[in-house]
């Protein structure tokens, strides 16, 4: 799963790095959930949150299906 996860991230990190940002995978619990950390200029980011679920958590649910949240840590 960790590897469809790391491919669904690298479909938004062009968007992201656009804006001087990034995304790191940090850890996939057992339970499904995808733990990321926000880097760069998305990391202070007052939008962070809304790019984090409407960008980063559409686009891992949509590619793998068997996620069930991401979260930012």
């Amino acid at each position: 799963m960790r590897d469809k996860v790391e491919a669904a991230l690298d479909k938004v990190r062009p968007t992201l790095q656009a804006d001087g940002g990034d995304v790191e995978l940090v850890e996939i619990t057992e339970d499904g959930i995808v733990k990321v950390r926000l880097t760069g200029r998305c990391k202070g980011c007052p939008m962070s949150q809304m790019t984090l679920k409407s960008g980063v958590e559409r686009m891992v649910l949509k590619e793998v299906p068997e996620v069930q949240a991401v979260e930012s840590v």
